[in-house]
């Protein structure tokens, strides 16, 4: 059965209104993930859908509507940006909007759990990295990853003691052996967030959606590209999880 849904945030940012434009418009991949806006109102949007609203720094607005989304049907995103502080920080407004079409309960909660680990990192993302070029990596688990206590086994394989709470640094367990020199920016049940000096690394527990869980890194260091360094931590988060649920 259809059902309408509205997921609301707001948030004050250390950031300009117009480094929050940049950041929702073009620096996606330094927070969410990589996408392309044709920059006008009526222009199109990478799922197929239509700006509309485009009022620089002020007013972002998109919209999707078609049968062919799972589980839903329309898809859209307003954002409104208001200054403060003589326009050195920045008022958030974020709404999220549409319609599911199957599995209400479960599809509305996880989109509500997922907004707030979103915007925490868009927040992250303005405070300490706000435009630096981002290379994107996002992989999910395999089938096993699933499973009820699929998460747990993530936070175990990172090597994150129960009380490694927000604001603890850790010595990360990252793939390939490698250790990641980190702050815990986020953690509850379902994700957990690490920033380095030069990356975020966010974990998902889809798992509690009954999806895999999934891991996705924004790379800021100086020498990333989109191109063979990008696939190349595909592959070794890939190998990570697949270890972790072997």
């Amino acid at each position: 059965m259809s059902k309408e849904f509205e997921i609301a945030r707001e948030l004050e940012v250390d950031a300009t209104p117009q480094q929050v434009w940049e950041a929702i418009t073009t620096g996606t991949a330094g927070w969410l993930w990589p996408m392309e806006f044709e920059p006008r109102q009526g222009g199109a949007t990478p799922e197929g859908g239509v700006v509309t609203a485009w009022d620089p720094p002020h007013r972002f607005t998109t919209r999707v509507e078609s049968d062919d989304m799972p589980g839903q049907s329309l898809n859209q995103l307003d954002q409104t940006i208001e200054p403060r502080d003589g326009g050195r920080h920045a008022w958030v407004r974020y709404v999220h909007s549409g319609i599911l079409t199957d599995d209400w309960d479960n599809q509305y909660d996880g989109a509500n759990k997922h907004t707030t680990f979103y915007l925490h990192t868009l927040t992250q993302y303005l405070t300490h990295f706000t435009g630096r070029p981002a290379a994107y990596t996002s992989v999910n688990g395999p089938a096993a990853s699933t499973a009820a206590d699929a998460f747990d086994a993530v936070a175990r394989a990172l090597g994150l003691s129960d009380d490694a709470g927000e604001g603890t640094r850790v010595l990360a367990q990252g793939p390939d052996g490698r250790v990641l020199d980190a702050v815990v920016d986020y953690r509850d049940p379902y994700f957990i967030g690490l920033r380095t000096d030069d990356a975020m690394y966010r974990f998902f527990g889809r798992n509690h959606w009954g999806a895999p869980v999934g891991v996705a890194v924004h790379d800021f260091a100086p020498d990333t590209g989109a191109g063979a360094g990008a696939r190349e931590s595909d592959s070794a988060w890939q190998g990570w999880l697949e270890k972790v649920f072997a």
